[in-house]
């Protein structure tokens, strides 16, 4: 199927119909030529200038995509230890070395933005069939589980100082914690991982259950940038960790606990009228600015999706979160720009396009159509249209542009409106990997045409 490459013009019509057209660039007037109207052009046949490819994209190029992200990460998220001084390799299993620390790459290994990241190699591969993307995420969780006793004494003296395994073996945040612990999770489920990471997993789960700032009621709560705060991205930070806990373990105290902090989280936070959530809610406070940052929503519905993938059917918690995720999924796509991206504050247009959140929102769209729980027919044209807007942003050397930096909690509208962008935020390569994957799965299962100039569904009379 062809897809239209070129820009996006809009004009609007003065006076006559052709005069219209003419004033657009889009017929031209030949000496000679029959006169063109809508009797004898078809009008509607016109191709449109759109901003970024429009249709179906092809198995081949979504794969494409999802190898250029691969190629550059493996070349540059090295596994090794280093002396920080000398540069020298370190062999782990020697006399311990205070210089040591993991060889500098582009992105680090231990952090939530990788976390993702492991997360959509491992799905990656279930996808396509390909071992190699898994193999990524193994190989390197496999490093890591092999520094604990080298560093364990180092983390011990001081679990507060900034050293290589601090945030696995001292973890003092969600940030810390949730997306790694998720992802180690997945893979000792799907068996890859020779190591045993139990260990690491518990000391996630304990931080998250026993450890993280809570507000009276239980709510995990952070005390910036206000005393007795929840940051929405705190969801993603704990719930998935916790809902895959429960399924590695069949104790039902996590499920309950992860619908608990959707609950709780989501009665303060989520816009019923919007569809929305805002990016943070402080205790004590009498009107709350509504900054419906668009990765922190993306963040949201990530852990709707992720929590839904594993919480047993019969969980009296389920029919809740899914009305939320369907809730929320209509108010994102309410708000997706005609250039397929959102915007980096969801309902402010004049915000720039952001593409981390875009490439959240696809994946989950996508896996929910997979799953049966977004209509296909009102929802898949919306994602294929973003993914095909984050294609755009993967470049050849397989870095993924267009990606806002680490972001705080704001109270005016020009900090996130001036946030940076950059290619090395690693927040876009997780989503880029999630959402490329997942719409192979979708193109593998529903068929497109383009009907009446559209993408369409495709769908058997009856």
């Amino acid at each position: 199927m062809s897809i239209s490459r070129a820009r996006f013009v809009t004009c609007r019509p003065v006076g006559l119909l052709l005069a219209g057209l003419l004033a657009c660039g889009t017929l031209h007037a030949q000496p000679g030529a029959p006169k063109a109207n809508d009797s004898t052009t078809p009008l509607h046949l016109l191709q449109p200038d759109y901003p970024v490819p429009y249709g179906q994209p092809k198995l081949e190029d979504v794969t494409k995509v999802l190898d250029r992200i691969y190629t550059y990460l493996e070349a540059n998220t090295p596994t090794q230890l280093i002396d920080k001084e000398t540069k020298k390799d370190i062999t782990s299993g020697g006399t311990f070395n205070q210089n040591a620390i993991f060889k500098p790459g582009d992105f680090r290994l231990i952090s939530y933005e990788w976390g993702v990241t492991y997360s959509g190699m491992l799905l990656a591969s279930e996808a396509t069939g390909d071992a190699k993307y898994a193999d990524y995420t193994n190989k390197r969780l496999q490093f890591i589980a092999d520094q604990v006793p080298y560093f364990r004494a180092q983390v011990t003296a001081d679990p507060k100082a900034n050293t290589p395994m601090r945030a696995v073996m001292a973890p003092h945040a969600l940030d810390d914690a949730g997306a790694m612990c998720a992802a180690m999770i997945k893979a000792s489920r799907a068996g890859g991982v020779k190591a045993n990471l139990r260990p690491m997993i518990d000391n996630y789960i304990n931080y998250i259950q026993t450890k993280e700032y809570r507000l009276a009621d239980g709510t995990l709560a952070r005390n910036r940038p206000q005393p007795n705060t929840l940051w929405l991205d705190d969801l993603f930070m704990s719930v998935p960790a916790l809902a895959q806990m429960g399924k590695l373990t069949g104790d039902k105290k996590y499920y309950d606990e992860a619908v608990k902090q959707v609950t709780q989280f989501s009665k303060r936070m989520f816009n019923q009228q919007k569809g929305l959530y805002m990016h943070g809610w402080v205790e004590g406070m009498t009107v709350h600015p509504e900054f419906h940052w668009a990765r922190a929503n993306g963040w949201g519905i990530l852990t709707a999706v992720e929590l839904l993938d594993v919480l047993p059917a019969n969980h009296p918690g389920r029919p809740a979160i899914l009305d939320l995720l369907k809730a929320h999924a209509k108010g994102l796509a309410a708000q997706q720009s005609g250039s397929g991206f959102w915007h980096q504050l969801l309902d402010r247009n004049d915000s720039y396009l952001e593409t981390s959140a875009t490439a959240i929102y696809v994946y989950c769209f996508a896996h929910a159509i997979n799953q049966g729980w977004l209509d296909p027919l009102a929802y898949a044209p919306a994602t294929l249209l973003g993914w095909n807007a984050l294609a755009t942003k993967v470049t050849q050397n397989g870095q993924v542009e267009g990606v806002c930096v680490g972001t705080g909690m704001g109270f005016d509208p020009a900090f996130y409106y001036h946030r940076p962008i950059n290619p090395y935020a690693a927040h876009g390569y997780g989503p880029a990997l999630l959402a490329s994957a997942e719409v192979i799965k979708m193109l593998k299962n529903k068929t497109f045409e383009i009907n009446d100039s559209s993408l369409q569904l495709t769908q058997k009379s009856k």
